[in-house]
């Protein structure tokens, strides 16, 4: 070998050593992920979360069944932690020969923990019909009361309304509801002063089978709906509304997204979280940022995989709380993810 060759190489070892020695970049998930905790998993099948923040506790919810799809009827639990890392069950939610599931949280006017909740009827798994319910805690959030049945209004009423949400403004409740009409799926906007009885606002003008909506309110009063489409090309839509309520502005997301939660930051950002759908019918659980005129940017996604996602939100003490499940460690359990609320700030600016 010649002076050139092996000096030649010499720099190629050298470059080798020396770029090898170099860190890989931090992801975004790297950068603001605090942890990620399996909090509960002792039923067969553990799903469909929510979370809140009441009188110094977390609260999370979630339905307990032998499946996705009945089995055996769906139970709703409630768990409860003052550190969001040890976590205890405060409630067990069941009514019989009904398949309770998707429970939400909110805290009512009174100062009382509300879970809205799904009720079904099957034989088998054939589908009968739905009505959705309601459970008060007491003003410790150390009881609830058991499922009841709401009232919905008799100008939209049909044998199988879902109302997927309540969110509470100003001393009332809103709420989107679902039902089947032929082969497409209509969306009406409902409100209530009592979580009990829900009166018609406005039907969204939407197509595409859409479902599942979650609303929130910008610091100005106006009232942002995210919801999911399950037909043409799936995309989710985003909506924006002033008071009172109905008359709606649309843009697509063009970008699916199942189980779909999100919150306002301060400045009034938006970021959602939702079942990110991946080719070959997988799935993961991801936050993004997104806007009112429809602009979707994905953040990162949260450990997960399989039978995943449907999230709960919520910030304290500078810190994004997000519950979720998923069945990527052997079976389908619920987790809490931490993350940093000022790294999080820092990837949307």
């Amino acid at each position: 070998m010649n002076r050139s060759s092996m000096i030649f190489l010499i720099v190629i070892a050298l470059a080798f050593s020396f770029f090898g020695t170099i860190p890989a970049q931090e992801t975004n998930a790297q950068k603001a992920i605090i942890s990620v905790e399996r909090i509960w998993d002792r039923a067969g099948h553990s799903a469909f979360t929510d979370l809140i923040y009441f009188k110094g506790k977390f609260y999370c919810t979630f339905r307990e069944g032998t499946g996705h799809i009945p089995g055996i009827n769906g139970t709703i639990r409630i768990i409860a932690s003052e550190d969001g890392q040890n976590w205890h069950s405060v409630a067990l939610l069941v009514e019989k020969d009904v398949d309770l599931r998707d429970p939400k949280l909110c805290i009512t006017p009174d100062r009382r923990i509300m879970v809205v909740m799904g009720g079904s009827y099957y034989e088998g798994k054939k589908f009968i019909k739905s009505r959705s319910r309601v459970s008060f805690s007491d003003e410790g959030g150390k009881i609830f009361t058991a499922p009841r049945a709401i009232f919905i209004d008799k100008k939209i009423v049909s044998n199988a309304d879902w109302l997927w949400r309540v969110t509470w403004f100003m001393g009332k409740g809103y709420g989107v509801i679902y039902q089947k009409s032929g082969d497409e799926l209509v969306t009406h906007l409902v409100a209530t002063n009592d979580a009990l009885h829900y009166n018609w606002v406005t039907t969204f003008k939407l197509t595409g089978k859409p479902n599942e909506t979650t609303l929130r309110f910008m610091p100005d009063g106006r009232m942002v709906a995210l919801v999911r489409r399950e037909a043409g090309d799936r995309s989710a839509m985003i909506g924006s509304s002033d008071p009172p309520y109905k008359t709606w502005q649309w843009s697509s997301l063009h970008h699916p997204i199942g189980g779909p939660d999100f919150i306002v930051l301060q400045d009034g950002a938006l970021i959602c979280a939702g079942r990110h759908y991946l080719p070959e019918r997988k799935a993961e659980t991801e936050l993004a940022r997104m806007t009112p005129a429809g602009k979707y940017r994905p953040l990162f996604a949260l450990p997960s995989s399989g039978d995943n996602s449907y999230p709960g939100m919520f910030i304290h003490d500078n810190v994004l709380y997000v519950s979720y499940y998923s069945s990527h460690e052997d079976k389908t359990a619920i987790y809490l993810a931490k993350i940093r609320l000022d790294r999080l700030e820092e990837m949307i600016k």
